[in-house]
């Protein structure tokens, strides 16, 4: 058994009782045929579409997640493409990806290694400096004029 998801629209001047034995009928017609229904989504509600369907502008989005053998989503399109109230459709397999990729192990820390004190050793003997030397400051050269 594979799982789906199937969004379809529902034509918005529908009234709420037929809208909702047509989420009903859907509904059933997956269970009937071996699935099962794991949610259905009405949350989205009446929406503004993003271009006419039969010069319609709104439409009722239906969100739909079931469980089923591998004929039902033909079978549920076949009956939506039907009904001329669902304007679209669309079903999608929902994939569990498996990564082949294992996990890296997870090193440990090593452990902390105990300081043992050193000996304390006598500051070594000043190293001498050497003397400075300075050197005589170069006069500059008296700049030539600028022409004109």
């Amino acid at each position: 058994m594979n799982r789906y998801e199937l969004t379809y629209i529902i034509d918005a001047t529908l009234e709420e009782t037929a809208r909702k034995e047509l989420i009903a009928k859907f509904s059933s017609l997956i269970a009937a045929n071996g699935g099962e229904v794991e949610k259905v989504d009405e949350t989205w509600g009446k929406r503004r579409l993003a271009y006419p369907i039969d010069h319609k502008t709104e439409g009722y989005y239906v969100l739909v997640t079931y469980t089923a053998p591998v004929e039902v989503p033909a079978e549920v399109e076949r009956n939506m493409r039907i009904n001329d109230s669902v304007l679209r459709y669309l079903t999608v397999k929902l994939v569990e990806k498996h990564s082949k990729v294992k996990p890296r192990p997870v090193r440990q820390a090593p452990a902390p290694v105990a300081v043992e004190e050193a000996p304390v050793v006598e500051a070594a003997p000043a190293v001498e400096e050497a003397p400075v030397v300075e050197t005589p400051a170069v006069e500059e050269a008296p700049a030539a004029p600028a022409e004109e």
